[in-house]
C-alpha cells in the first residue's frame, strides 16, 4: 500500500484516544503549546509568560522553553529582541558590493540550532490532529544531527520519548549532547557512514516502523517542516530585511540556504511570495546531486545529499550552487583561530565583526559562500540584498576542527596559511558550479526525487507528481492558521497555565 503524504489538515478519525491521552499528559505536566503566530511574533508574549521565561534557563528541559523556539532570542535575555540577531558581512570580506545578511540560528534554545523549530512543527502538528500518543508512542527523529537533537529536546519537554537516528560519523559534540538528554541509551541509534549516508537512515527508520509504537517524524518528508519555516522563519527574515534597509534601501534579491531537509527553503517561498526574492538551494560540491546527478561523500555537516527531499519545492527554486567542504573546513579554522583573526584584520574586516564569525558552523559558512557566488553570478550590486541563515555555530565543530588541523595543517595554522585560506575560498571564489533553474532543469531535478520517494519509500506516484504544481504548495499555507486554532483548542482542553 502506498504511503500518503505527511500533510496533516484533518483530525485522524482513529486518533480520539491518542488525543485524549495527549490532553491528559499535558494537563498533568502543565505543558502549554505555543501557536505559530506566537513564534512568528514573540513581541506579543504576555507579561506572565515573560516572567516565567525569566525564571528558566534557555537550555533547560522545561516546557516554558517551547516559547523560546523562535528567531528573536538574545543571549542572557528573557525579553524577545525587536529583530533577530544577525550580521551583515562587509565588502572587505565578501568581495562583492551586494549586501549579505546572515540570521544567527545558534540563538535557538536547548540545541543552539534552528532545527528545534522544525522538530516542534513536526511533533505539534501530529499531537493536535490525534496522530501521536505521548503515553504509548516513541517519536523517531531521523537526521544527520541537529534535527535529531531538536527532536529529542522537544520530545522531552513535551513529555514524550524521543529516539535519535543519525550517522555514526557525525561530530562528537552532537553525541555528547544526546548523551546528556537521552534517558534510554538505546534511543540513540547510530547508522553507518557520515553526512552523505541518508538512505541508511531511511533504512533504519523502515526497520523501526515495523513496531507500531514508533512514529517516524522524517524531516525530509514531513511538510510540517516546510510550513514551520514558511510561517516562522520567513517572517523573521522579513523583519531582518526591513531592519537592515530602514536607513539604506535595497532590493531583496535572493534567499540562500543549503538544501539539507529543504525545510529552511520554505522561508524562501515566503520571501518570494512577499518580496519576489529568488530562491537559491545549495549542496556540497563533493556530492552534486542537483547540479550533475552526482554522488559521493562530504563533511558539510547538516545539509544532507544524494537525494532530493520530498518537501523541497523544486519548481519554485531559481538557482543551484555547489560549495566544497574543503572551503567550509578551512574557513572554520580561519574564523576560530588567532591567525585567522589577524588575517581578517589585515583584510580590513572590523575586529568585532570578525569575532562574530564564530557564530557560523559548517553549513552556515556554506550558505555564506553560496551567497557570495550568487551575488557574483547575477552581478548584484549595493542596491541588492541577499539574506541567508546560520543554522548553527562553530561550537558544534570543535572536534572536527581538530581533525582538519591535523589533516590539512600538520605544521600548524600560521598567518600564511590563514591568508591562503581566505584568499582561496573567499577572495578568489568564482562562479563555477552554479546552475540557473530554467523549466528544463527544474523538471530534471524534480524527477530525481522519483527514485527515493516512489521506488524506495513507497509514495504514490500521483502524490509525488502533484508537488510539481505551485497551486498545490499555495494550498498548504492555510494549514498554519488551522493548526493555531487547534493548538488554542488543545491548550483550552488541557487547562495548562504558565507557572506564576
Amino acid at each position: 500500500m502506498p504511503r500518503s503524504l505527511a500533510v496533516f489538515e484533518d483530525f485522524d478519525p482513529v486518533g480520539t484516544q491518542s488525543f485524549a491521552n495527549a490532553v491528559t499528559r499535558f494537563r498533568e505536566r502543565n505543558i502549554v503549546l505555543p501557536q505559530f503566530n506566537e513564534l512568528r511574533d514573540p513581541s506579543a508574549l504576555t507579561p506572565d509568560l515573560i516572567e516565567a521565561l525569566d525564571r528558566v534557563a534557555a537550555d533547560d528541559a522545561d516546557p516554558v522553553n517551547l516559547f523560546r523556539v523562535h528567531w528573536f532570542n538574545t543571549p542572557g535575555q528573557s525579553l524577545p529582541a525587536s529583530v533577530p540577531d544577525h550580521i551583515e558581512l562587509p565588502t572587505e570580506l565578501t568581495g562583492t558590493d551586494a549586501r549579505i545578511v546572515v540570521a544567527l540560528g545558534n540563538r535557538f534554545p536547548m540545541i543552539g540550532a534552528h532545527k528545534v523549530l522544525a522538530a516542534y512543527a513536526c511533533l505539534a502538528a501530529r499531537l493536535i490532529t490525534g496522530r501521536f500518543d505521548p503515553t504509548t508512542n516513541r517519536a523517531v527523529w531521523p537526521s544527520t544531527g541537529n534535527y535529531a537533537r531538536g527532536g529529542v529536546a522537544i520530545s522531552k519537554i513535551m513529555g514524550c520519548r524521543g529516539v535519535a537516528v543519525l550517522p555514526e560519523g557525525m561530530s562528537r559534540e552532537r553525541f555528547e549532547w544526546l548523551d546528556r538528554w537521552i534517558e534510554h541509551p538505546d534511543d540513540i541509534i547510530r547508522t553507518p557512514g557520515t553526512e552523505a549516508n541518508v538512505k541508511e537512515i531511511y533504512d533504519e527508520c523502515n526497520r523501526l516502523e515495523a513496531d507500531e509504537s514508533n512514529v517516524i517524524l522524517n524531516q525530509f518528508s514531513e511538510f510540517s517542516n516546510h510550513l514551520g519555516h514558511y510561517a516562522v522563519t520567513g517572517p523573521a527574515l522579513e523583519s531582518v530585511f526591513r531592519y537592515a534597509t530602514s536607513n539604506r534601501q535595497a532590493r531583496l534579491a535572493a534567499f540562500v540556504s543549503a538544501s539539507g531537509s529543504a525545510g529552511t527553503l520554505g522561508a524562501g517561498d515566503y520571501l518570494k511570495d512577499t518580496f519576489g526574492a529568488r530562491i537559491v538551494a545549495v549542496e556540497a560540491l563533493e556530492v552534486p546531486t542537483m547540479l550533475y546527478n552526482g554522488f559521493g561523500d562530504h563533511n558539510i555537516q547538516g545539509i544532507g545529499d544524494k537525494h532530493v527531499p520530498l518537501i523541497h519545492n523544486v519548481t519554485n527554486t531559481d538557482l543551484i550552487v555547489g560549495i566544497s567542504d574543503r572551503a567550509t573546513d578551512q574557513l572554520d579554522v580561519a574564523f576560530n583561530t588567532p591567525a585567522g583573526l589577524r588575517a581578517l584584520d589585515r583584510q580590513g574586516v572590523n575586529p568585532e565583526l570578525a569575532a562574530s564569525l564564530t557564530n557560523l558552523g559548517y553549513s552556515s559558512i556554506c550558505n555564506v559562500l553560496a551567497a557570495i557566488k550568487t551575488a557574483k553570478h547575477w552581478k548584484l550590486d549595493n542596491n541588492d540584498m541577499i539574506v541567508t541563515v546560520a543554522t548553527d555555530g562553530s561550537e558544534l565543530y570543535n572536534s572536527e576542527r581538530e581533525k582538519v588541523l591535523r589533516r590539512d595543517f600538520p605544521e600548524g595554522f600560521d598567518d600564511s596559511e590563514a591568508e591562503h585560506a581566505l584568499t582561496t575560498h573567499i577572495t578568489d571564489i568564482i562562479t563555477e558550479h552554479v546552475l540557473d533553474m530554467d523549466e528544463t532543469n527544474r523538471n530534471r531535478v524534480f524527477n530525481l526525487g522519483y527514485f527515493t520517494w516512489v521506488e524506495q519509500q513507497g509514495i504514490a506516484i500521483e502524490d509525488f507528481e502533484r508537488r510539481r504544481d505551485q497551486t498545490w504548495w499555495d494550498d498548504l499555507r492555510p494549514l498554519i492558521d488551522n493548526w493555531d486554532a487547534r493548538i488554542a483548542e488543545f491548550n483550552e482542553a488541557t487547562g495548562a497555565r504558565h507557572r506564576q
